[in-house]
């Protein structure tokens, strides 16, 4: 890298890859202007290149388009992975610990993958101090550099199973059965949530943005999702929420809207292209092709479905549906190290086995459905339409440069700039650089914001203590998975006795 009297810093590197469905470029100089933008691209011969500069090859910085901001993973917790209505019930084991060190170190581990923007779906982990957690949050993201989209949660409905927690509450012994039938009174309302969603306007920065989050709808009630789809419309803030996630959703959605589910959320103004919904692994071809027609992006967390045995995203229903979509990692990546480029090569892997009703030969892979997801279309799902996810003149300097070297020391024709290549082989250890609006966010390897070991070592000590001084109810947590599954055993989340 150099840098000249203006400002602006340049970058030499071996290869480029500008933008999804482009051919690979060769070697180029990539200007950084001041402002956070790319100030120029230019080729340059390979002899002026150091060993260094040829051995990089650069390409737009990737979205991480739907996730939770997990510093302690939860199997660190002793959760472990399970369907999502039953691994939801286990969440108890979580010790608390500070909002700042579990967000940072998240987006640390995000940016070491090459991550340069995240939608983060916030969890609370006190739900009366939301304000004080987003705050943090928006600390973390100023000292790790990464950009971050901030889901607010909005959660007023079914908060341990979809449908009646009276019936639910014949299932605990008769001293719990008050407290199980009434516990969605201590719910957040609506008017509150919105109230200090305006305060929290005050967290906001170039690289925090507060946008709203319903959790899903079978956890918010429908005025909820109504007053969200007007504020959206009026304000322009985008909206994110789960989707369709798992078998059980899919049948309490049939159950209770029979006309159609999400023709019922589109009918409330939600569907736009300012929404983005998440998982949808359950959707039929006819609700991608509504999602399709409204704009709607879906984010894809391959990883995580599978863990979670909530089953495989219709992939090609959505590509041949043309409805745009994103990957993210849900904080559940497959190796549980947040590895962006592992979850590419995943969903690239899927995106390109042969369809079962196509006959003849099997097309050639090809990486632009995957490149576009990771580069674009998930990037469009946190920012919105910002130029980004592409390497070009005015377009924002977020950049992420990977070691060939590193990466191909068994390669035996030259340095590969293919991305077919890339997308087989790439991982989190071959991330050499990382920019996000030209902030050099990964040096050689390494978060340049932030301590990343210090944190981890910092946040296990703290959740080691903090669960030596308060650990989980392990009879009651059991006693709770025991009532839930017996409730859906039943078919009471469809009103069944």
């Amino acid at each position: 890298m150099t840098e000249n009297s203006s400002r602006t810093r340049t970058w030499r590197v071996g290869a480029v890859l500008c933008a999804a469905g482009a051919a690979p470029a060769g070697p180029h100089e990539i200007a950084v202007g001041p402002d956070g933008c790319i100030a120029d691209l230019l080729p340059v011969s390979p002899e002026d290149l150091t060993r260094e500069e040829a051995s990089l090859i650069a390409m737009p910085a990737l979205a991480n388009a739907h996730d939770h901001g997990r510093g302690l993973p939860t199997l660190a917790c002793g959760i472990a992975d399970a369907p999502l209505e039953q691994w939801m019930v286990n969440l108890a084991r979580q010790p608390k610990v500070d909002p700042y060190d579990t967000a940072a170190l998240a987006f640390a581990r995000m940016a070491g993958s090459g991550i340069g923007a995240v939608y983060h779906c916030h969890n609370t982990q006190v739900g009366s101090a939301l304000l004080q957690e987003a705050e943090a949050v928006s600390r973390a993201a100023r000292d790790v550099g990464i950009r971050v989209a901030f889901g607010w949660p909005f959660f007023d409905a079914n908060p341990m199973v979809y449908g009646s927690h009276a019936a639910l509450a014949e299932m605990f012994p008769p001293q719990q059965r008050e407290a199980v039938a009434t516990m969605d009174r201590a719910l957040r309302d609506c008017a509150t949530n919105m109230a200090l969603f305006d305060e929290a306007r005050a967290f906001e920065h170039a690289g925090f943005a507060l946008h709203y989050h319903p959790v899903a709808p079978q956890w918010a009630k429908p005025e909820t999702l109504r007053a969200i789809a007007r504020a959206s419309a009026e304000t322009g803030r985008r909206v994110h929420t789960h989707l369709l996630e798992t078998r059980l959703q899919r049948e309490w959605a049939d159950h209770h809207f029979p006309d159609g589910f999400v023709n019922w959320l589109d009918a409330m103004g939600l569907l736009s292209p300012r929404l983005t919904v998440a998982h949808g692994v359950w959707l039929r071809r006819d609700e991608i092709d509504l999602l399709a027609q409204r704009g709607v992006t879906v984010s894809v967390n391959v990883s995580s479905n599978l863990r979670l045995r909530s089953g495989l995203p219709p992939l090609s229903d959505m590509q041949s549906g043309k409805v745009p979509f994103g990957l993210g990692l849900d904080g559940m990546a497959l190796d549980d190290d947040q590895d962006m480029l592992r979850e590419l090569r995943l969903a690239h892997l899927m995106l390109t086995q042969p369809c079962r009703h196509e006959e003849g030969p099997v097309a050639r892979p090809d990486a632009t459905a995957t490149l576009h997801a990771a580069w674009e279309d998930g990037r469009r799902a946190i920012l919105g339409a910002d130029g980004g996810g592409r390497i070009t003149a005015g377009a924002p300097a977020d950049i992420l440069f990977l070691d060939r070297v590193a990466m191909a020391s068994d390669y035996l024709e030259g340095l590969p700039a293919d991305p077919e290549w890339l997308l087989s082989r790439a991982t989190r250890a071959h991330v050499a650089h990382l920019l996000v609006a030209g902030r050099e966010v990964v040096r050689h390897g390494r978060v340049a914001g932030v301590d990343e070991a210090a944190l981890q070592d910092r946040l296990v000590a703290a959740a080691r203590a903090a669960r030596a001084k308060s650990p989980p109810d392990a009879g009651q947590i059991s006693l709770t998975a025991e009532a839930t599954l017996a409730f859906y055993a039943k078919g009471l989340h469809c009103g069944e006795a």
